[in-house]
């Protein structure tokens, strides 16, 4: 199948940075969501076998930075309340409990399925459940005094709460409750409800092993409420340790860079619409650069807009663009997380970036951003093992490596061992 070039115009049109579609941006939808067609219609089939009373698993989807996860995740949401299912959204933190976002995300899907449900008791009687739940989170003064009036946290419901479930305290004991609630609420409208969380692998031990528990008794069930995460390739991981049946209970979707055809597509439909065509010499040279990953392919995209006088657009004018986009990348991907390290964090990263071109040379690998072993980063940098965990670990909780497997870790952003080894030491 050819890449989808339109014809060459009869005469030369202006191509205005004015029009320019394309958005490269943390989190925002691309004018052409390209190339995740596969993902929407599984989700489909997820929302109407539910709906049929069918079983099905929560999904979980995976990918390194800039593939799109949280554009992904949020055009599912979309599908969700496009099949009346009520939704709420929450990005995990390191610091903070799954207590307080979950309750948010679930008081928002209740609400849109409260107009439509027949007993207003019924959902007082959940939103009681809901306000003990989040309220259990507030941490008791000196000597298991009450908190302070101040420190309570008020969740907007004006119901009292309840008590004597989804307040025990033990988080995972309390999520069941509260998740199984929640999907009674749904069962009752004839519905379902979706609970979206973005960066899942930041989710605390207790709070992914609750999560994971609260999942299993759901499917049991057969209840209408699915947990949709997303998160780094490492998240597998993350949910295996906390629960030894998780690889059963989640259906995971890896979530890569765009094959060819998809990445001419997300550039040049968009440029269509603006009347705007592109030479094949102009998009062979804008995959080669981006890599195909989506975010790339919108950076790249927009700089050679810019710069491009006419259309069509052609790989010269992806050439005078090209420093621009990596210039602007350098500052606003690469650099802002390699500032978050320390010293000894980025020495251990340059020590990676090293030897993932050695390996990513080795096993015929066109990113040369491969896994390392950790073996080998302490021999290259004439350390032992031990005593380079400290950085490691510090740079696993930041979000910029990950372990996939015992032994090695790799880079969770594409094409950071590229930029580290154009960096001064």
């Amino acid at each position: 199948m050819s890449s989808p070039v339109a014809r060459r115009p009869d005469t030369l049109r202006c191509v205005d940075p004015v029009r320019n579609p394309y958005a490269p941006g943390a989190g925002q939808r691309p004018p052409e969501l390209a190339g995740r067609g596969r993902e929407l219609d599984v989700f489909d089939v997820v929302l109407e076998r539910i709906a049929r009373g069918r079983p099905e698993r929560s999904l979980m989807l995976t990918g390194l930075r800039g593939v799109g996860k949280t554009v992904l995740l949020n055009t599912l949401r979309s599908q969700a309340i496009n099949h009346l299912w009520g939704s709420g959204k929450i990005e995990a933190r390191p610091d903070q409990s799954l207590r307080r976002p979950v309750a948010a995300a679930l008081h928002m899907a209740v609400r849109e399925l409260a107009p439509r449900h027949r007993a207003p008791d019924r959902i007082d009687g959940f939103l009681g459940v809901l306000k003990a739940f989040a309220q259990r989170s507030v941490p008791t003064g000196r000597g298991g005094a009450a908190p302070k009036l101040r420190d309570r946290w008020q969740p907007g419901i004006d119901v009292p709460a309840s008590s004597g479930r989804a307040d025990s305290g033990d988080i995972e004991i309390d999520l069941v409750e509260l998740l199984t609630d929640a999907a009674a609420v749904a069962t009752d409208v004839g519905t379902g409800i979706a609970v979206f969380i973005d960066e899942m692998q930041d989710l605390g031990a207790e709070d992914v092993s609750a999560l994971c528990a609260a999942c299993h008794e759901l499917s049991q069930l057969g209840a209408p409420l699915i947990v949709v995460g997303a998160g780094l390739p490492h998240l597998p991981a993350v949910l295996s340790a906390a629960k030894s049946y998780s690889e059963r209970l989640f259906r995971y979707q890896r979530i890569d860079r765009l094959d060819r055809i998809a990445a001419d597509q997300a550039l040049c439909a968009p440029a269509e619409r603006e009347e705007v065509e592109y030479e094949q010499k102009a998009l062979d040279l804008l995959y080669e650069k981006s890599g195909g990953y989506p975010y790339f392919v919108q950076a790249y995209g927009k700089a050679t807009w810019d710069h491009a006088p006419r259309s069509p657009i052609t790989a010269a004018d992806v050439r005078v663009a090209a420093p621009e986009a990596e210039a602007e990348l350098a500052v606003g991907f690469f650099g802002s997380r390699f500032e978050r390290a320390t010293p000894a964090e980025r020495e251990y990263m340059r020590a990676m970036a090293t030897l993932s071109l050695i390996e990513g040379e080795e096993s015929g690998r066109d990113d040369m951003d491969a896994a390392v072993p950790t073996a080998e980063i302490a021999r290259s940098l004439g350390r032992k093992p031990a005593s380079l965990s400290p950085a490691r670990d510090a740079l696993i909780k930041k979000g910029l490596i990950y372990s996939g497997e015992r032994g090695t870790v790799a880079f969770t952003v594409p094409h950071f061992g590229r930029y580290l080894r154009t960096q001064p030491a």
